[in-house]
């Protein structure tokens, strides 16, 4: 069997490590809430890059969907 290579995000390195950030699972929580989401990350230091155009939307409409709740 094979070994899955994450892929590179590009142009985005890591400052704390000097790494290029991964793109693969990561989990996201929000009030007691925790999502499998695939982003940019570093894999050294665990560094999640989350875009302000990510945070924005997707994550806004999921954030205003679990307060309604």
């Amino acid at each position: 069997m094979s070994e899955t290579i994450p892929a590179q995000a590009p142009n985005l390195v890591c400052t704390t490590c000097d790494r290029p950030l991964v793109i693969g699972p990561v989990r996201a929580s929000y009030l007691g809430q925790t999502f499998p989401v695939d982003l940019p990350h570093c894999p050294g230091c665990g560094f999640v890059y989350v875009s302000p155009d990510l945070a924005d939307g997707r994550m806004l409409k999921v954030e205003q969907a679990l307060e309604d709740k």
